[in-house]
């Protein structure tokens, strides 16, 4: 990662997506700015559920988002990857992209997998045969309420929120120079509010979901 960001920053011309202005450019950049976040949420979830719900790694986790994919902080990651290519790189940096991903995690999944067989011999196969690696069933997520499948807590957020603001920081800083140099300050002003949109959605989805859940877990606590 270090020698990637070296190699960015020593030939910017190269790498980073020249600004023109249009709208297909700016839908990007607010599609990738989405992403980003999207991939944070899905790896919050998932830490934050594994957290309360693996018994110290001593039970197989099947719920949250473990019920839509075997590996949801993975498809955070590729998610928040994809975006920030969205958001400031140029088209062909997604090859290069899915590449690395591929050779990075890959043989750490199978690595995982094969000790998650010998932890759990009887029930893991059978997840494995119900639940994709990666990337989820989109018909089969439609049948389930979002909170089934993305539960979320506040207090799981501001277990992450440094890495989240360094983050979006990195890449609002690139888009900031990228157009104050090539479009100067109006640009990058105009831009700036749709993000500014983008994360206020954001937080407020995240909001909701949270007291969803907490009225979920009220609602079950009363019956019990």
């Amino acid at each position: 990662m270090v020698c990637a960001g070296i190699g960015v920053l020593c030939f910017p011309k190269i790498f980073f997506r020249s600004y023109s202005g249009g709208l297909k450019e700016q839908g990007l950049e607010i599609l990738g700015f989405a992403l980003i976040l999207l991939g944070q949420t899905i790896r919050v979830s998932a830490r934050g559920y594994k957290a309360e719900n693996s018994q110290d790694s001593r039970a197989l986790i099947q719920g949250g988002p473990y019920q839509v994919v075997r590996n949801p902080m993975y498809l955070g990651i590729f998610l928040i990857g994809l975006g920030v290519v969205l958001a400031v790189f140029k088209w062909w940096a997604i090859a290069i992209f899915v590449i690395v991903f591929i050779i990075r995690y890959i043989l750490l999944i199978y690595k995982e997998e094969a000790k998650l067989r010998s932890m759990f011999p009887d029930t893991y196969p059978q997840y494995c045969q119900k639940v994709p690696r990666i990337f989820p069933n989109l018909s089969g997520m439609i049948k389930l309420d979002i909170i089934e499948y993305l539960p979320l807590k506040i207090s799981w957020f501001w277990k992450e929120i440094g890495s989240m603001i360094a983050l979006l920081s990195l890449v609002l800083l690139i888009e900031a120079w990228v157009k104050i140099t090539q479009a100067g300050f109006k640009a990058f002003f105009v831009q700036s509010v749709w993000l500014l949109l983008t994360v206020g959605i954001f937080m407020a989805l995240v909001t909701l979901l949270s007291q969803r859940m907490q009225q979920k877990n009220e609602n079950k606590s009363a019956k019990s």
